[in-house]
């Protein structure tokens, strides 16, 4: 795969990869006129010189049909929501009678009447699909550390119902439209809380060993696909970062999600004394390209580290006092 190196029309200088080209040409980021280059090429060319096929006109779409455009063929259910809280916060779903909301094991907090669920193998996202693909499907699932089951939310009611989830930690919902970010997202495999019916939920591998050794994900990765609502949970503030061409140097523990435009990776956190002094962990993690990403405040890991090194240390409330009691027994 090819990098292209390309001079924005703010007067800096980015990369992207093949794959990201048709996506940045069709937004307007990269203009025929724009100076391109990549390894081999003698000097900096303008793209409609190097890429002519990808600037060539589009043919004329045939007037649409009297009465307006056909309507949008969804996979998914299409579910309102409501996001309730400011630190610790739940999201309540509004569900039409007949629409289905997914969720992971033990992330419902409340439900009106008329609402069924039930405990299915996998995510329902595949209705056809037999034993051994549901049996494939719920195997990846494990490898995650995550439920082999999933619980389904279904509104057999005559009018509007609503479930709420909420995390097992304090933190932010997210929620997500798969459809704006090309139908895919990446993200740790605790973050996911619960999606509209049709949501495909599966596993990434991490291509390159590092990123698997020492990244805060570890190998695998959450992919959730589709084209309705899904809703992460991150724990703290979550903050949303729109990368374009740049590098980001991120915390591995403070990653949530990320589109799939974006390249992952690990490098070391500066030289030795940095590493072991430094206390910002041995590597950091590397996020570069077009798409967007979601990092945390407060991931869990760092949260439940500080509560364990507090009692094993005997520091917390009246520590001074705590230590004297701890003398004299209880």
């Amino acid at each position: 795969m090819k990098t292209w190196h390309y001079h924005s029309a703010s007067g800096s200088t980015a990369t992207t990869s093949d794959e990201n080209l048709p996506e940045l040409i069709a937004g307007g980021t990269i203009s025929a006129d724009t100076i391109v280059w990549t390894d081999g090429m003698p000097g900096w060319e303008p793209a409609g010189k190097v890429l002519p096929d990808f600037f060539k006109a589009a043919a004329t779409p045939p007037p649409l049909p009297s009465g307006g455009p056909p309507p949008i063929s969804r996979r998914s259910h299409e579910v309102d929501y409501q996001i309730h809280g400011e630190s610790i916060q739940m999201v309540e779903i509004e569900l039409d009678p007949g629409e289905t909301v997914i969720a992971e094991a033990g992330a419902m907090n409340y439900m009106e009447d008329g609402i069924q669920f039930e405990t299915k193998m996998g995510d329902g996202s595949t209705p056809d699909t037999g034993f051994m693909g549901k049996l494939m499907a719920v195997g990846k699932r494990a490898l995650t550390g995550e439920s082999l089951f999933m619980t389904h939310f279904t509104n057999r009611g005559s009018g509007k119902k609503h479930v709420t989830f909420a995390a097992p930690y304090p933190g932010t919902v997210v929620p997500i439209d798969l459809s704006s970010v090309n139908g895919e997202l990446l993200c740790e495999k605790d973050a996911f809380l619960c999606a509209a019916l049709g949501t495909q939920v599966g596993i990434a591998f991490n291509k390159k060993l590092g990123s698997g050794l020492f990244g805060g994900e570890g190998f695998i990765l959450q992919r959730l696909q589709g084209d309705g609502m899904a809703f992460v949970h991150a724990g703290g503030t979550v903050i949303r970062k729109e990368l374009k061409g740049e590098k980001l140097f991120v915390d591995t523990g403070c990653l949530v999600a990320f589109t799939k435009g974006v390249q992952y990776d690990i490098q070391r956190a500066g030289n030795l004394k940095s590493m072991v002094f430094g206390g910002e962990g041995l590597f950091l993690a590397t996020l570069q390209g077009h798409g967007t990403v979601w990092l945390q405040s407060m991931p869990f890991s760092r949260l439940a580290q500080r509560i364990t090194s507090m009692y094993a240390t005997g520091k917390g409330e009246g520590s001074v006092l705590g230590g004297l009691g701890n003398l004299f027994g209880d």
